[in-house]
């Protein structure tokens, strides 16, 4: 049997991000090999640090980014200053006035002071996001194409959604910038004609993508870390209401279309299945053949891991960028990660076809979802 593909899919969540930073560092403990990181928005920025740094350097460079992120004053205060949500609301503050170190930085323009009818795309200048891309990331190593990178953006006159592949193009900063250029907080990216906004504006999970593009004839085995989760509890204040209305909005349903694709796949492989019953007369007619071919898929196992231990965060939570924070995010992922690595039986594939999905987010245990009358199963 061949050996599966292995793809890490990353979703947007600004600060959130460090999560996904700490569940790579405890693949890399792992020694696991990646032949494929797709992201959206920081899940693009933290795509490009992994694809576009040499393994032994990749957690490094991570980690130098996320420092950089975290590294203004009013980030940096001493915990014991005063009360933790305070000290994080002050830090989001800040960071919206000022700007974050390697990321953005308040746009100095006049012309803003007439509001909504000012002349700019955008309140804030990226170039700070430019030069520490430039600067941690290696494009031409991204364009040998040792790792294949997609990054997920969204095309501001058509609304269509755009994936940059360096299996298809050669990938530059502009592309990495393009995928996170949230509006109206950054300024659209020129790209060839066309101008682009942060991808997590139509669908924030690039695992479509992913499931469409890559070969039917390989195994694949996907990692989907997402930074918000669609289900929560109710909320009971005005901050807890916008902190919940951002999970709902940028989970982008991942359970729920997660389970839409993987139910297409397994349709279409019944069809196949089906097809290969049939007497050779029809089997061997050339349209028959032909839709088997489309509908037949290798075995495809997704492994969904969604950041939901928060004990500290508020609505500001995807633009705080306190360090304490992003250590704990970060810390997070590499827990989360560890815990699963850790327990093998989780991810006990008991199928030879179609699409089987781990629900890591589960209490005690992984939620496994398998194709057939018996769909589901506890772990």
């Amino acid at each position: 049997m061949t050996t599966a593909a292995k793809a890490l899919v990353l979703q947007g969540g600004g600060a959130l991000g460090a999560y996904q930073a700490g569940v790579y560092e405890a693949l890399c403990e792992n020694q696991s090999k990646l032949d494929w990181v797709a992201g959206v928005s920081i899940g693009a920025v933290n795509a490009a640090l992994i694809a576009g740094n040499a393994p032994e350097h990749r957690v490094a460079r991570l980690r130098e980014f996320w420092q950089l992120l975290s590294s203004a004053p009013a980030q940096n205060l001493p915990l014991h200053w005063g009360e933790r949500s305070f000290l994080n609301q002050w830090s989001a503050a800040a960071g919206a006035l000022v700007g974050i170190p390697g990321l953005f930085r308040p746009r100095v323009d006049p012309s803003l002071l007439l509001g909504g009818a000012a002349p700019v795309l955008s309140y804030y200048d990226t170039a700070p996001l430019k030069a520490a891309l430039e600067r941690l990331v290696d494009f031409d190593r991204i364009n040998r194409r040792e790792m294949r990178l997609s990054v997920g953006a969204v095309n501001v006159r058509t609304g269509n959604s755009t994936y940059f592949d360096n299996s298809t193009q050669r990938i530059g900063v502009e592309h990495i910038m393009a995928s996170g250029a949230l509006p109206p907080g950054f300024p659209p990216v020129h790209i060839a004609g066309q101008d682009y906004w942060d991808g997590g504006i139509l669908s924030n999970t690039p695992l479509q993508y992913v499931l469409d593009s890559f070969p039917r004839s390989r195994r694949l085995v996907v990692l989907q870390v997402d930074l918000f989760s669609a289900r929560g509890p109710m909320p009971h204040t005005l901050s807890e209401v916008v902190e919940r209305q951002k999970d709902i909005t940028y989970s982008s349903r991942t359970r729920m279309n997660t389970d839409a694709l993987a139910a297409n796949v397994n349709l279409q492989q019944a069809l196949a299945d089906l097809i290969a019953r049939l007497p050779p007369r029809l089997r061997n007619d050339p349209a028959v053949h032909a839709l088997n071919e489309h509908m037949t898929h290798q075995p495809i196992d997704i492994v969904h891991l969604i950041y939901r231990d928060k004990p500290y965060e508020l609505d500001s939570k995807d633009y705080e960028f306190s360090r304490a924070m992003v250590e704990e995010h970060w810390q997070a992922g590499a827990r989360d990660m560890r815990n699963t690595i850790a327990h093998p039986e989780w991810l006990q594939r008991a199928t030879q076809d179609g699409v089987t999905t781990f629900d890591l987010t589960e209490p005690g245990g992984a939620k496994v979802r398998r194709p057939g009358p018996d769909t589901e199963a506890a772990g």
